[in-house]
């Protein structure tokens, strides 16, 4: 399967098991100099990979690609171990950190994975201004990173890990919230 069919593959799936809603979220791959994002307001139940727009690592942003296009940019120009880029909206990952506070996962998974996870507070009218600097240096050192009452943002070596460590971020928030349900948590 070629980058571009895989990045859209598992951008499917993200709206497939919840973590996005049929329009929400963005992913990107990077390809040398050239990075594959997904267009701005896309379906991801219709998503083809000739629908994904080529952006420029030096900055050059083509018209129509996501809104988050900055901040995919700023992520591989500042980490170039990074080759993937996927944002989401887990709502469990949104709605464990809507407190601002890093989130620390309780359960196995989640703690093998991420001690903590960094959220940003960022205010919703300064989030396109504010956040592809900050979520980029985040990202320099962290898997993963949660804009507060906004979505996760996790940068990866590859699609398939980038896809597993949003994912494990959503089962570690919602196993969290059902204990808190279940009154178990001490």
């Amino acid at each position: 399967m070629d980058i571009k069919q895989e990045l859209v593959q598992h951008y499917r799936w993200l709206r497939q098991y919840g973590l996005n809603d049929s329009h929400s979220g963005n992913a990107s791959i990077r390809d040398g100099d050239t990075i594959w994002i997904t267009p701005s307001g896309c379906c991801a139940d219709t998503l083809q990979a000739s629908d994904l727009l080529a952006c420029s690592i030096d900055g050059n942003i083509t018209a129509g690609a996501s809104l988050d296009s900055p901040m995919h940019l700023a992520i591989y120009q500042h980490n170039p171990q990074a080759q993937v880029v996927m944002h989401s909206h887990g709502p469990h990952s949104i709605a464990m950190t809507m407190n601002g506070k890093d989130y620390c996962p309780i359960d196995f998974e989640g703690q093998y994975y991420f001690s903590k996870v960094p959220v940003l507070n960022i205010a919703y009218q300064d989030y396109l201004q504010e956040s592809p600097q900050r979520v980029a240096n985040v990202l320099t050192t962290e898997k993963c990173a949660i804009v507060r009452g906004h979505g996760v943002y996790v940068q990866a070596q590859s699609v398939n890990l980038a896809y597993k460590w949003t994912c494990s971020l959503e089962s570690s928030a919602r196993l969290e919230w059902l204990a808190q349900q279940a009154g178990t948590l001490e």
